[in-house]
């Protein structure tokens, strides 16, 4: 592209590689798992495997990266998760990293339901479980379930990276997911108490503007500041 289209490159790297690069507080490793994690929600595959290859360009390891593709999957189906792991094993296997990758589980069939829930409940109350209650059964039940085993214990307790991270990174998912306000803002308050400060999350949608545009970039921003957390 820098041939056939000089100028626009030039006024992509400038803000994504200069202005943005310069805003916030954020390392080179943190900006390039920002940025894999928007790509894969976004199925922009080919700047998906040109970033995966920037990321262990700066020693990001290959269980990091794969860890950030897998926390997708709850937010964007399995089938579009499943385009990005193929997409990252096609980088690993081009740098002869050994596949698979070291588990990273903590959680098994019998203990993926009370280990999600509890981590779930740490963050975010008994809200969900509360929210279908109402409904004709099984679904009264199934719902949380689900959401329990699945999206906590089976994704969000794994190793390699932290609460914290994974919490931040679901923020910028949900972001280049759009039109998900209902979600965006109990994970706001859930990336805080995970251990994130404001100006990070802010640091967070700031990385993703460039890539998820921004229409999506400056909602996330106005229902962040409407949560009151940045008071």
């Amino acid at each position: 592209m820098m041939d056939t289209d000089p100028e626009f490159m030039a006024i992509l790297q400038r803000q994504i590689f200069g202005d943005i690069f310069h805003t916030a507080d954020l390392d080179d490793r943190a900006r390039e798992i920002i940025t894999i994690v928007a790509l894969a929600t976004l199925q922009t595959l080919p700047q998906l495997e040109a970033h995966i290859h920037a990321a262990l360009n700066i020693d990001v390891s290959p269980v990091t990266i794969r860890e950030t593709i897998y926390q997708t999957a709850p937010f964007i189906g399995y089938p579009k998760t499943l385009n990005a792991i193929a997409t990252m094993n096609k980088v690993f296997e081009s740098h002869e990293i050994a596949l698979p990758l070291p588990s990273s589980a903590t959680t098994t069939e019998d203990d993926r339901f009370e280990k999600g829930r509890e981590l779930q409940e740490s963050l975010y109350g008994t809200e969900i479980k509360g929210a279908f209650a109402s409904l004709p059964a099984p679904f009264n039940e199934a719902i949380a379930y689900h959401l329990s085993a699945t999206g906590f214990g089976d994704f969000e307790t794994r190793k390699d990276l932290s609460v914290a991270q994974r919490e931040l990174l679901i923020v910028v998912i949900l972001t280049a997911h759009g039109d998900v306000a209902n979600q965006l803002v109990p994970h706001f308050h859930g990336a805080v108490k995970a251990g994130n400060s404001p100006e990070k999350i802010l640091a967070a949608l700031l990385q993703a503007y460039p890539y998820v545009g921004f229409p999506r970039f400056i909602n996330a921003v106005r229902i962040f500041r409407e949560t009151g957390l940045l008071d």
